[in-house]
């Protein structure tokens, strides 16, 4: 598994409603950071603490070129969330989360480079090792 995400100390409390993304942290967001969780698919803080650091590092924080994202990355995976929970077509997306094209795109580029797999395969291995298991399933 490739090293591509940002680990961070996490600020937020089961109180707060506030969003410490990088896209929020870095001032960037465009959307609203107290975005209010309303779809029974919505991570809680707990989930988010867990999530927040196998997000990928965007590109412009490696150096590689690119502007910041102007939309909270906590809202992305929200958005994944509820368009696979709820079948619904892409350009269906509630307007309280960002655009369909930008969770699209952020959809795409997560896919393309793997990052879906290994997001699934990290968080996986987390409850496996939590339950008293090993990381990796044997075969049986």
């Amino acid at each position: 598994m490739s090293q591509s995400c940002v680990p961070m100390p996490v600020r937020s409390t089961a109180g707060t409603r506030e969003c410490d993304c990088l896209a929020h942290r870095f001032g960037n967001a465009a959307d609203n950071r107290l975005r209010e969780r309303r779809y029974p698919n919505d991570m809680t803080d707990a989930e988010w603490v867990v999530v927040r650091p196998l997000l990928p590092v965007p590109g412009w924080m490696q150096g590689q070129g690119g502007q910041p994202e102007a939309y909270c990355h906590r809202a992305m995976p929200d958005a994944i969330g509820y368009l696979v929970d709820n079948g619904i077509k892409w350009r269906a997306m509630p307007a309280d989360f960002p655009p369909w094209h930008r969770v699209y795109a952020f959809f795409r580029r997560w896919r393309d480079r793997g990052m879906v797999r290994e997001f699934h395969d990290r968080v996986c291995g987390q409850v496996r090792e939590r339950a008293g298991h090993d990381a990796l399933p044997t075969l049986g």
